[in-house]
């Protein structure tokens, strides 16, 4: 029987070397693009024909982009709109990767559950913030880390802790993603495993596989709330960090 870990093993499907780097085609390069495929038919059945009066696919599509447009309106103002299609791709690819990952018997496979993707995403926020932040503030941009009104002594104390806390955020923020979600799917595997395994008991496996069986229904509901949840979050975070370096709260 496969250990709960196994599951996030990356596998080669197609080897490719180039200029003595593997850039192979992995199962975690085929699920990232099958995420992107179904981004890519959701966005365009909703928005291929577009009407006044929206029917349910363009009303998703509306919805899910207003809901983002409006995250960015209360946490970074009217200036945060010309983010929205930033933040709306990164919460669809994370939503979707997490969505994908939960769907059984298909040998699915969760990209998130992989810190290089994660991080991937949160240096792309990271980079957008500081590009964001000199273009529009230049070296004033660091007034964002030295308390208002301290003392030399005390503002450059505070200056290193703030500096330090703004560079550790990529990471932060790939972590809380990547370390949910692979603790979900652990958890999911485990109970799985004790539904085999006390159900194959040959004096009423009924009863000894019930409850491992129910913990694993309520679990894999929580999940699917988890993956949700960790694209909002995420999708938040990015918009926190973009109010800084506009605003610089």
């Amino acid at each position: 029987m496969a250990g709960p870990m196994e599951q996030f093993e990356i596998e080669t499907l197609h080897p490719i070397e180039v200029g003595g780097y593997d850039l192979s085609f992995t199962n975690s390069a085929l699920w990232m693009a099958i995420a992107l495929g179904v981004i890519s038919v959701f966005l365009f059945i909703g928005a291929s024909r577009p009407q006044l009066v929206p029917n349910r696919w363009q009303a998703a599509v509306e919805y899910v982009y207003d809901f983002v447009r409006k995250m960015l309106d209360d946490n970074v103002g009217p200036e945060g709109r010309r983010f929205a299609p930033l933040i709306f791709a990164i919460f669809m690819f994370v939503l979707v990767c997490n969505l994908l990952g939960l769907i059984p018997w298909v040998g699915a496979f969760t990209p998130t559950s992989h810190v290089a993707v994660t991080l991937g995403l949160a240096c792309i926020v990271f980079i957008t913030v500081c590009i964001v932040g000199f273009w529009r503030h230049g070296l004033h941009f660091f007034s964002l880390f030295w308390p208002h009104g301290s003392n030399i002594a005390l503002g450059a104390f505070v200056f290193v802790i703030e500096f330090l806390s703004f560079l550790s955020r990529p990471f932060t923020l790939a972590i809380r993603l990547f370390a949910n979600m692979t603790a979900g799917h652990v958890l999911l595997k485990v109970f799985g495993t004790f539904v085999v395994s006390l159900g194959s008991f040959q004096a009423l496996p009924y009863v000894f596989g019930i409850v491992p069986l129910g913990v694993n229904v309520a679990l894999s509901a929580l999940e699917l709330l988890i993956a949700v949840v960790q694209a909002y979050v995420f999708a938040l975070l990015a918009s926190l960090y973009l109010n800084d370096a506009i605003n610089l709260h």
